[in-house]
């Protein structure tokens, strides 16, 4: 049960929330559950900025799961571009197969059943049960974990993995009607993307720094925190990725080994990236002798 205080705050976000929330085309009052399934997805490590153009191409193209359905697998990875971690494309499709399948080309709306899709997992299925049709769950990413850390425990990041106390009292906070869940849900998320940020928190312009935990401790940790930093240049990922871009925009199969674009990758290299690129479905071997792969 939360206290006066936990409401007050909850109330305070939903407040800033219906205020300030950005205009994002999946937040439209013509969103549809399967526009919303498509962008949690898409959303997953990708700025909301790269997502947008790509997500309203999308839903132009496959506006419901049967659409997508009847698509083939590369017609779908080509139009995933470069927003990156492709597998999820494979995935979404996989999902909308599902979905017409199992559910008559419908999203549904139960946990169990969300959860038993392709690619589906626990936050995603309750996102797109809160905010496409408006049931009350707890949505727990990142941002939400941040701030809730942050403004009630003066934890200046949350730990790497999610602990079955942290979970429960964010449950605890979730607002029992299906407008003030939707409205602290996505404003909690929204408040860490662009206030209660990792690095750079701007709590002079935070509606809860009045009663923030961390705040009120001075901000503590925040300099000693680890920095997550991941190497890119060189890596299997970004070779990964141009050898997906190479294919993405041919219309025929590639040589890819002898290609000039990838003349600077070792051949060792190359050959792994390739084998787990078919391993994991993303790419096909056309031709052994010529070494030509498509999507």
């Amino acid at each position: 049960m939360p206290s006066p205080s936990d409401t007050a705050m909850v109330e305070a976000v939903a407040t800033w929330f219906a205020r300030e929330a950005r205009e994002l085309p999946w937040r439209a009052d013509n969103r549809s559950p399967w526009g919303v399934l498509v962008s949690e997805v898409m959303l997953q490590q990708t700025p909301v900025v790269r997502v947008a153009p790509v997500w309203k191409e999308w839903m132009e193209r496959w506006p419901t799961p049967a659409d997508m359905a009847a698509a083939s697998q590369a017609d779908v990875v080509r139009a995933w571009g470069r927003l990156g971690y492709p597998r999820r494309a494979m995935r979404l499709r996989e999902c909308a197969i599902a979905l017409v399948a199992e559910h008559g080309g419908d999203v549904p709306r139960e946990t169990d059943q969300l959860r038993a899709l392709p690619g589906i997992g626990e936050y995603t299925a309750a996102a797109v049960r809160v905010f496409a049709f408006g049931e009350r769950d707890v949505v727990l990413d990142t941002n939400v974990r941040r701030v809730i850390g942050r403004a009630w425990h003066s934890r200046p990041l949350p730990p790497a993995h999610l602990t079955r106390p942290e979970r429960e009292h964010a449950a605890s906070l979730v607002p029992v009607g299906s407008r003030a869940s939707a409205l602290w849900n996505a404003g909690a998320m929204e408040l860490g993307a662009l206030v209660c940020t990792a690095r750079a928190p701007r709590c002079g312009a935070c509606v809860l720094a009045p009663s923030c935990a961390w705040v009120a401790a001075g901000a503590p940790g925040l300099d000693q925190a680890p920095r997550r930093t991941q190497a890119w240049q060189g890596t299997d990922r970004q070779v990964r990725g141009r050898v997906m871009a190479l294919l993405r925009d041919a219309d025929v199969p590639v040589a890819v080994g002898g290609h000039a674009s990838l003349g600077d990758v070792e051949p060792g290299q190359l050959d792994r990236c390739l084998e787990s690129l078919v391993a994991d479905g993303l790419v096909t071997l056309v031709s052994a002798d010529r070494g030509a792969y498509a999507l």
